[in-house]
């Protein structure tokens, strides 16, 4: 599609999220923020999917932000500006939300959208190539407060005062020594590296990863974070579960547990 879309994949216990827009970087349409959201649900919902993992088409880029070119048409008006924060707002919650592992995997450029879309997500690792970058106070537009205060609560105010006042670029070594990454790989060890990352986190038994992504959000205070007598439930329910006994007998008879999330 020649305007940009949402691609999904899944294989192995991994659904792939690919935000394919190669000819302007995967900048995000508004039509793209809305599939977006929609997205995430759909592999939230499938029962074969255990770790979700969001990239960009190519290696050029992750997302370059949003697509600057709708803006006189799509985020022009009070009514039109309202309508596109809705659909960002609303696809980076639902990564945020969401109660399966999310892992941003971060090639090229990261700039503006894309940078609140790997926030949003629960790991970030990037290629040692990648660049960060939030031009907001480069082209006059604001930023929403729930997108700002997942970044607060990522990277701490000073930070993110400095990448928003002064639209610096920064390289995925500094990303990561500010902590807006959990590792910057080399390049030509990229690939293989996230792919042993995630494999692991599929491999791992789904109700316990539930259960600690709920008490994760719940211990950040994230917005509307699940309650503490739901995070309980998520608990109780692992040690009531088959895959809690496969565990200890697999322990038991040194072997890779087969975990079946239930």
């Amino acid at each position: 599609m020649s305007g940009g879309h949402i691609r999904t994949e899944t294989a192995a216990g991994i659904g792939t999220l690919v935000i394919s827009h190669a000819s302007k970087h995967n900048a995000m349409t508004l039509a793209m923020w809305r599939q977006l959201g929609d997205a995430v649900t759909s592999l939230a919902q499938d029962d074969r999917v255990r770790v979700i993992v969001v990239t960009g088409e190519g290696d050029a880029a992750f997302v370059s932000g949003a697509d600057i070119g709708e803006f006189a048409q799509q985020r022009s008006g009070a009514d039109a500006v309202a309508a596109y924060d809705q659909a960002v707002t609303t696809a980076q919650r639902a990564l945020a939300r969401c109660p399966k592992p999310t892992v941003a995997r971060i090639q090229g450029i990261c700039m503006g959208g894309g940078i609140g879309i790997a926030a949003a997500c629960d790991l970030r690792f990037a290629s040692a190539r990648a660049r960060f970058r939030m031009p907001a106070a480069r082209i006059g537009l604001g930023y929403a407060y729930e997108g700002m205060q997942r970044l607060v609560t990522l990277l701490g105010a000073p930070t993110t005062f400095d990448l928003f006042y002064t639209a610096r670029s920064i390289e995925a070594p500094e990303a990561m020594r500010l902590g807006l990454v959990n590792d910057s790989i080399a390049a030509d060890a990229f690939d293989a590296e996230v792919a042993s990352r995630v494999a692991l986190i599929a491999q791992n038994a789904p109700l316990s990863l539930r259960a600690a992504k709920a008490a994760i959000l719940a211990a950040l205070d994230a917005p509307a974070g699940p309650a503490r007598e739901a995070i309980d439930a998520l608990v109780r329910q692992c040690f009531a579960s088959r895959d809690y006994a496969e565990g200890q007998a697999a322990f038991t008879e040194r072997r890779a547990p087969r975990f079946e999330g239930r």
